[in-house]
């Protein structure tokens, strides 16, 4: 089925659910205020919110979901986002993110397509061959992760971003305190039947005043090769990896309106005798012993004077450095300068940004602006240029309310760079350097009828500014000068109804539709023959949930994309997620027991297969009497040990998996 007749479809079916339910029950508003009101009533028990009150396709993952996907990578914690696929996954080195066919292709694990942000440090983005996302930070430090899918969501994070945004919250000691005075911990044990996977994270949260709080974690996870559908072992997907969390806040002023909040992470992995080509996981280019250290650090500056709606400050501080270290055990001489090559690549960057409410020209504004100052040191290597990125940019967001249910979002940024070689280079000499600047921006629209159902449209530009890796090619002096430009459309519709089939249940529902044109291709092994690539898909996640603790969730993606290659000719666009749908059915019983379970269904895309994958879930609350909170956690992933792999990876997915967690907090 072509993608325009699926989009007519599906628009044709949601649209008319949701105006079908607009003409029933009461909207959460009737039910619950007038004579006698106690308050709004909230019913939601699904694993997953669906973001129902913005026109941006955005979707998060709080700290019970993320607890419950037990997964072993962050990239594994938002596989189920709908536009999202991995190249690779169960393991950090060999695992990518691609959103809505753009960032990892399999050749790099990432690039500027998808930003990573940790507490607003800038991570990845940079082509390193054959590596994966460098995304090594443990699913344990989080207490929310939100995903940002395209362009119009992503101007104050940065530029030349068309895939999305993954945005990373670390844990707050005011998670384990609830900002009581005293000590808390939590402390996790888990056990993953597949690749025998031992994990412990300890956190301590110790909050001596209302004003100053600490937080200190520590989680070791270590994972043997695990086994695919058929029973066979997959090579070289074992690993160690430590990590660690140190936090502080400190709040101070009139009626602790300003704060001071510092954050540091570090995580390790240390390989021995594995292949360097971490995606496809063979020898081809030969083996090394790989020793990775990512560091992010950040310190905040937050003033919030109550009664003052114009100011909401924050200034932040950020550095990530990531070093990767190897040395050549086996292979052919002529790749020993590959073999051998360390990478380390360092980025500073300032943001200051504010929040402010006010009202003009009769209409209401939520306008936040900011800038940055970005710096990026990069280590020269054999297969990586380096060098040194500096950008200064300005970007703005106004949301504006006009009271009638219509809401219009502009958003501009610009941002300068000035770009240089620190080596000598097989075309570059050390020293040269270019002058960039963009201005890019786009708007929404979103409109909110009284019965609960919505519509909304964007259309967003952004740029790309070149990148140290292209250095590399021998036309370097056109492509230090030429940024990568890309377009996108989206339009979609959302209905949020409490009450929907009785007083006492809630639907959600998201339908998103999106378009993306892309040009000045620079980037992949690709760039001197396409002259742009055309992607265009739909996106949907809907929620359903009952006071009795039954919920329904559900995401679905359908896309395709084309190449236009020099000269008008066009083939498949090969990075596209295959067409998928994921359905969660579960119950909880008394705020005590949660079992759902989970079906994760793909189609056919080119040499690739189709396949079902069902999971269950349970957990269970303990009421021990002396502790604050205990659970056991049961999974069973892939429970009909399917043999498959996934589009786009180069390796096949893990057979059946038990998984066991043990939790206690005090």
């Amino acid at each position: 089925m072509k993608i325009h007749t699926m989009r007519r479809a599906l628009l044709c079916s949601v649209s008319g659910m949701a105006l079908a339910m607009t003409a029933t029950g009461s909207t959460a508003q009737e039910l619950t205020e007038g004579e006698g009101f106690l308050g709004y009533l909230v019913i939601g028990n699904n694993k997953r919110d669906v973001q129902t009150d913005t026109a941006t396709p955005k979707t998060v993952l709080n700290a019970e979901e993320i607890q419950d996907r037990q997964a072993g990578s962050v990239s594994e914690l938002i596989d189920s986002v709908p536009g999202v696929t991995l190249v690779n996954a169960g393991t950090p080195t060999g695992a990518g993110i691609n959103i809505r066919g753009y960032g990892a292709d399999g050749t790099y694990g990432s690039n500027q397509k998808v930003q990573i942000q940790l507490d607003g440090a800038t991570m990845g983005s940079e082509e390193l061959y054959r590596i994966g996302t460098q995304l090594y930070t443990d699913p344990a430090l989080f207490r929310e992760v939100s995903v940002i899918r395209g362009t119009v969501g992503s101007y104050e994070y940065g530029s030349g971003v068309i895939g999305g945004v993954v945005n990373l919250e670390t844990i707050d000691a005011a998670d384990l305190t609830d900002g009581e005075i005293g000590l808390s911990g939590r402390q996790t044990l888990e056990y993953y039947g597949n690749a025998d996977t031992r994990v412990s994270s300890t956190i301590l949260g110790w909050q001596p005043t209302e004003n100053l709080e600490f937080l200190l974690n520590y989680t070791y996870r270590e994972q043997g090769n695990y086994t695919d559908g058929d029973g066979n072992e997959v090579a070289n997907t074992g690993y160690e990896l430590p990590s660690y969390l140190v936090k502080g806040k400190y709040s101070f002023g009139n009626n602790a309106d300003q704060s001071l909040t510092f954050s540091h992470s570090q995580t390790t992995s240390d390989e021995k005798d594995v292949p360097y080509d971490a995606f496809a996981g063979t020898t081809t280019f030969g083996n090394v012993d790989r020793y990775t250290e990512t560091t992010t650090t950040s310190l905040q500056y937050a003033f919030n004077p109550i009664g003052n709606d114009l100011i909401d400050l924050t200034a932040t501080l950020s550095y990530a450095d990531q070093y990767i270290e190897q040395d050549m055990v086996s292979g052919s001489p002529f790749a020993a300068a590959l073999l051998n090559a360390d990478h380390r690549y360092e980025t500073t960057k300032l943001t200051v940004k504010n929040s402010s409410y006010f009202d003009a020209f009769g209409v209401s504004h939520n306008l936040r602006a900011g800038g940055e100052i970005i710096h990026k040191d990069r280590l020269d290597a054999s297969s990586a240029p380096g060098g040194t990125d500096k950008r200064f940019a300005l970007f703005a967001i106004d949301e504006i309310d006009f009271g009638n249910g219509l809401t219009l979002t502009p958003a501009m940024r610009y941002e300068t760079q000035n770009i240089e070689a620190s080596a000598d280079g097989t075309y570059v000499t050390a020293g040269e350097s270019f002058d960039n600047s963009e201005l890019m921006g786009g708007i929404s629209a979103r409109y909110a009828f009284e019965s609960g159902f919505a519509v909304f449209g964007s259309v967003a530009y952004t740029a790309g500014l070149p990148i140290l890796d292209d250095f590399d090619y021998a036309t370097y002096p056109t492509y230090m000068t030429q940024s990568e430009k890309a377009v996108t459309y989206e339009l979609g519709a959302s209905y949020d109804k409490v009450g929907l089939f009785s007083s006492d249940d809630q639907l959600k529902a998201k339908v998103n539709f999106w378009q993306t044109r892309l040009w000045d291709y620079t980037s992949g092994t690709e760039y001197a023959t396409v002259d742009r690539v055309n992607t265009e898909g739909v996106e949907v996640e809907a929620s359903y949930s009952h006071e009795s603790g039954a919920y329904v969730d559900m995401n679905a993606n359908m896309s395709s994309g084309e190449w236009v290659y020099v000269g008008g000719t066009t083939a498949d666009y090969t990075r596209m997620p295959a067409n998928s749908l994921g359905l969660t059915v579960g119950k909880k019983f008394n705020d005590t027991l949660d079992v759902s379970w989970e079906a994760v269904l793909t189609k056919d895309i080119r040499s690739t297969p189709g396949y079902a994958v069902h999971n269950l879930r349970a957990t269970y609350d303990i009421d021990t009497g002396f502790l604050k909170e205990a659970q056991v956690r049961i999974g069973v992933e892939n429970i009909l040990d399917k043999q498959y792999t996934p589009h786009l990876a180069t390796r096949a997915a893990a057979g059946r998996n038990i998984k066991l967690s043990l939790a206690a907090a005090f």
